[in-house]
């Protein structure tokens, strides 16, 4: 049975932080639903959502994501909402604990990696990131830059 490539971008996915696994060390992810009102879902469902500056906070025992922008829906007029408003992500008690305790340490946050929908509803992707220092950015683009001349070099030989 031949192996399927993973493809880049799956229909049910809406939106993704390329920066974030540029500018974080992912350590573990959380699949979360995501609390929206009617026009923001029908904005959602059109791709009309940025998760580059966003992150997440635990508050009072939820989780809450902050500073994503979700564009006014354009037939929403009066119900459309703030498209930087706070929004509850939808975790279990033990995740929301796990995550509590993971965020006090220091240069540990939690950031969207990405937005699709699944069964019909909208759900985050949220990764546990620990900062990535300058020359650790550096190091990593090298590594990658390496294993693609690699692989361009070994298909060239094999064509």
């Amino acid at each position: 049975m031949a192996k399927r490539k993973e493809q880049k971008n799956p229909a049910n996915q809406l939106a993704q932080n390329k920066k974030a696994g540029h500018n974080y060390e992912i350590l573990e992810t959380y699949e979360a639903g995501i609390a929206l009102t009617g026009t923001e879902i029908k904005s959602v469902r059109e791709g009309k959502m940025n998760l580059r500056d966003g992150y997440a906070r635990v508050r009072n025992g939820e989780v809450w994501l902050e500073n994503v922008h979700i564009s006014p829906y354009k037939q929403g007029n009066q119900f459309n909402v703030d498209p930087l408003r706070n929004r509850k992500l939808l975790l279990k008690k033990r995740e929301i604990a796990k995550l509590a305790g993971v965020v006090q340490e220091k240069g540990i946050a939690i950031v969207p990696l990405k937005a699709y929908l699944k069964h019909g509803y909208a759900k985050i992707l949220i990764g546990v990131g620990k900062g990535k220092h300058e020359y650790d950015k550096r190091e990593t683009l090298k590594r990658k830059e390496q294993a693609r001349d690699v692989q361009r070099a070994l298909s060239q030989r094999y064509d």
